[in-house]
């Protein structure tokens, strides 16, 4: 019980400090939309700490009537990436590189698990999304798994606050495909996230 009562603690000190969660408007959000040909498909993305095999956040990309990503209480920005309550908009084939490979570094590696879907589960997932947030601090598999749990077929994903969890749980649905992102950038995250705004800010096409 002290455990529970010190982590919600935390937990309200966490949102207490928060800054505000930035809210693209439609105008913004239109000009980039842009929805992948291939199959509908949900992606959890895992950033595992490489010393202690801790997950450090969660983040579902999700191609349905648009390609998103949602990010919740995430730390990714890009000028050209409007988001709203956690929910990045514009997520092409170049963005979405620009996404894992910031969060990989020396001292996290990214785990991508993907899974098609149908057309009708994807666009729930993704109202779901537009719906979500913002999302606390330390909320971040919280919210995804609580999600997930609301698309038909992935009832059985329990409800955790652990991104490790998350990614056992997701690892065990037909078909899932995995793949695991290394880069031995420096550690800092901040500066990775200014590295790459600055190189999509630079790139003749984010595709």
């Amino acid at each position: 019980m002290r455990r529970l009562l010190y982590l919600c603690a935390i937990l309200l000190a966490v949102v207490g400090c928060a800054s505000p969660s930035p809210f693209a408007d439609d105008a913004s959000i239109a000009a980039v939309s842009y929805r992948d040909p291939g199959t509908s498909s949900l992606t959890l993305y895992t950033m595992v700490n490489n010393r202690t095999g801790a997950g450090g956040h969660s983040a579902l990309l999700i191609n349905a009537s648009e390609q998103v990503i949602f990010d919740p209480a995430g730390s990714f920005y890009a000028d050209i990436v409007p988001e709203r309550n956690d929910v990045l908009f514009g997520i092409t084939p170049g963005i979405e590189r620009a996404y894992r490979s910031a969060h990989a570094r020396s001292t996290h590696h990214v785990v991508s698990q993907t899974v098609q879907v149908t057309a009708a589960q994807a666009e729930i997932a993704y109202q779901l999304a537009l719906t979500a947030g913002p999302v606390p601090g330390a909320m971040c598999a919280q919210s995804i798994s609580s999600l997930l749990r609301k698309v038909p077929g992935f009832e059985p994903i329990n409800t955790t606050y652990y991104p490790v969890k998350l990614q056992e749980q997701f690892e065990t649905i037909p078909g899932v495909q995995t793949e695991k992102l290394v880069e031995e950038d420096e550690p800092d995250l901040n500066a990775a996230l200014k590295k790459a705004n600055a190189k999509l800010n630079t790139a003749p096409s984010p595709n």
